[in-house]
């Protein structure tokens, strides 16, 4: 390990620890039910320049230990998020949300929800339709778990709507502060033109994860990414006073981690907001 991966590896403050390390290597050290919110996006075994591509079977091998060790590390009240697509081999499909379900559930964890991540652009597929979605499964250890509702509310389709008959009748049927969001989350994901894009070929949008940090959590709690990339998952975390905990492998990636970070203190990272509607090209440009 180089002078550089050496002080990556050994940074951490008041609000966030992050390393350039072997996730397993990393995890160990960390106690037992010590991590509110689990929120990953693992790579898919697809060949990307972060990955070494290997056998679907190994894959799962490899997923299967560190779903364990995010397991023991879960807080018993707290959550696992698990952004998975799909797995491509020779044209063939493969949904990793549904091969890996089962190791969550051997684990005795509960799935919340299956929610869809819809975005309108990516590859172009010639021989079947273009993939527009991601899946994240959210699993919990019990049926006592962090749950804020209110805090990722969207404005109601009708927000003006009243009851018009029985005892409140002329009253707003709706909550004032908005709607339950549902499991299609519609965010643009990270390309060329976004704000937040970095070298990483594969990056969150921090409003997703913004969404889990604020629902799945309370101030203080610990947020952890075992595939923290370009410390997406971190910056969320600390945006809104969580103590962020993530590694990678990639030097590069926990370098920018840290600088994103820097930014978000300095008040000068720029993020996508999350009550900002998604770009409608029918619309002018001073509506979206």
């Amino acid at each position: 390990m180089n002078m550089q991966q050496r002080v990556v590896r050994l940074r951490a403050d008041s609000q966030a620890k992050m390393a350039c390390e072997d996730n397993l290597d990393f995890m160990r050290r960390l106690p037992n039910g010590s991590i509110k919110l689990i929120v990953t996006s693992p790579p898919y075994n697809i060949g990307k320049e972060y990955e070494k591509r290997d056998s679907l079977e190994n894959y799962i091998s490899t997923q299967a230990q560190v779903i364990s060790e995010c397991v023991r590390l879960m807080h018993d009240q707290g959550s696992i998020c698990w952004q998975v697509g799909n797995h491509v081999q020779d044209g063939e499909v493969f949904p990793l949300d549904i091969i890996l379900y089962r190791i969550f559930k051997d684990h005795g964890l509960h799935l919340r929800n299956r929610m869809i991540w819809h975005f309108e652009h990516g590859l172009h597929c010639s021989k079947r339709l273009s993939g527009r979605h991601e899946t994240i499964l959210w699993f919990t250890k019990s049926n006592d778990y962090t749950f804020n509702l209110d805090p990722i509310r969207v404005p109601s389709k009708y927000p003006n709507k009243k009851h018009f008959k029985g005892p409140r009748i002329g009253q707003l049927s709706g909550n004032p502060l908005g709607k339950n969001p549902g499991d299609v989350w519609i965010f643009p994901n990270v390309k060329n033109n976004h704000v937040e894009k970095t070298e990483h070929p594969c990056q969150f949008p921090v409003e997703l994860i913004e969404r889990l940090v604020l629902s799945l959590t309370n101030r203080y709690d610990k947020v952890f990414d075992p595939y923290m990339g370009v410390g997406t998952a971190v910056v969320g975390a600390v945006k809104h006073n969580r103590y962020g905990l993530g590694c990678d492998v990639v030097p590069e990636y926990v370098n920018i981690a840290w600088e994103r970070l820097h930014l978000l203190r300095a008040g000068l990272l720029k993020t996508r907001p999350m009550d900002k509607p998604v770009y409608d090209p029918t619309k002018p440009r001073g509506g979206h």
